[in-house]
């Protein structure tokens, strides 16, 4: 009876049940239903076991990180110096847009915070200058991705933590998915703004202008370089990078730009707290639901089912794709890599698949489905930001969500794109 614990949690999702309920209710009435009251207990004391781990302070760390950039005005001396680079393009706050997400990719590694920070900015302003509002939200959310791929990533900790992975490892090897991803909706941009004639933001900046935008943002385009390069020195953890990255924000707002002050603190860490609550309890929640997944036998099930479909690795990373990619439609990336990591990364091991590059492929697919109807995330937070429908906003993502469909299964199929780093730097095999 255990193995219908996803179908009955599917059915609470559809029926408006939040996701952190569904977790518990679905394998916690099977237990029930299964005789099994003792395992019940063992499925709620392993919500706090979720969170209880020291790999996964990195999250709220990078939270408030996050959050102190943004408030500290440091968002926008990113556009800013994005608009110097590329704002006298035809479709030039588009291409600004996206350039932006790739810079604030660096500082906090939220879609969430990406799409709140940036859209609040960007999306009135490509108003002003012609563009639909559901356009202006739609790049703005199909961008947004681009956060969690390029490191520090909250989601390639959480897939560290759940597969013993290096963090490391899943940060350089996201550096490459997340350029691709950025440059891949720079060219949609263009064939748009070709087709339909989009404005230019800005007149061509001359190289002191440049310059000066860019010594503006010398400060926090320093924050994923200080991150990175002191994970890879050795001098700090992934967890010590990301209260580092705290500090640095800090003093970078406070002291340095003199952007932020005492009295913001309170507002900030409410704000991050809020926000690393539910982020850890649905990782919490997830770590129990799979406890239920080794009760039911489901993973071995499942493996059979899918090695009775082919042999080859190809063809077999061809499906997983597509059924990552309906996953995210409907759950949220951190809970699916817990609670179908398990399941899958062993299955694709055996077969020679590099554990590193099926992180990533899981990552990347499942990020992608935060901006994918109909539950994506980022789609929701959009809509608050520009005050359009959803609806509205899902039908123009879609040329953008192919193009990063295009790129999923381009790093599916060429390994090198997202192992070449890591190999390098002596971070994978």
């Amino acid at each position: 009876m255990l193995i219908w614990f996803l179908p009955v949690f599917l059915a609470f999702l559809l029926l408006g049940l939040p996701v952190f309920f569904g977790l518990l209710a679905a394998p916690g009435l099977l237990l029930w239903l299964n005789g099994q009251e003792r395992d019940i207990t063992l499925l709620y004391r392993n919500v706090y076991n979720g969170m209880d781990s020291f790999p996964l302070m990195a999250i709220p760390f990078f939270m408030l990180a996050g959050e102190l950039m943004n408030r500290g005005g440091i968002t926008m001396r990113l556009v800013e110096f994005s608009q110097a680079l590329m704002g006298h393009l035809r479709g030039g706050l588009a291409h600004v847009n996206v350039l932006s997400s790739m810079l604030f990719a660096g500082l906090s590694g939220s879609a969430v915070a990406d799409t709140s920070a940036l859209g609040s900015m960007l999306i009135p302003a490509m108003e002003k200058q012609g563009y639909s509002r559901k356009f202006a939200a739609a790049i703005t959310a199909a961008s947004s991705v681009i956060g969690p791929i390029i490191p520090p990533s909250g989601i390639m900790i959480i897939y560290a933590y759940v597969m013993g992975e290096s963090v490391a490892a899943l940060f350089l090897a996201g550096i490459v998915p997340g350029v691709l991803v950025g440059l891949g909706l720079m060219g949609m941009v263009k064939v748009m703004a070709d087709r339909y004639d989009f404005p230019v933001a800005s007149r061509k900046y001359s190289w002191p202008e440049r310059g000066r935008a860019s010594l503006k943002a010398f400060f926090p385009l320093m924050t994923p370089v200080i991150i990175m390069g002191g994970i890879l020195g050795g001098i700090f953890t992934p967890t010590e990078a990301a209260a580092v990255a705290v500090a640095y924000a800090f003093i970078i707002g406070f002291f340095v730009l003199r952007t932020f002050g005492l009295r913001d603190v309170p507002e900030v860490l409410n704000t991050a707290g809020i926000t690393s609550a539910v982020v850890l309890l649905l990782v919490g929640a997830a770590m129990a639901f799979k406890t239920v997944v080794s009760l039911s036998h489901a993973p071995e099930q499942l493996a059979a089912l899918i090695l009775g479909l082919s042999e080859n690795p190809l063809i077999l990373l061809f499906l997983i794709n597509l059924l990552l990619f309906v996953v995210g439609m409907f759950l949220d990336a951190g809970p699916a890599i817990i609670i179908l990591g398990p399941i899958l990364a062993p299955i694709f091991t055996d077969l020679g698949i590099d554990p590193i590059h099926f992180a990533i492929i899981m990552s990347v697919n499942l990020t992608v489905g935060l901006a994918t109807p109909p539950m994506g995330l980022v789609l929701f937070v959009a809509a608050a930001v520009s005050r359009e429908r959803v609806e509205t906003i899902a039908r123009a993502i879609l040329p953008f969500l192919a193009v990063e469909i295009a790129v999923i299964f381009l790093i599916t199929f060429v390994p090198a794109l997202s192992m070449t780093i890591p190999r390098l730097t002596g971070f994978a095999n």
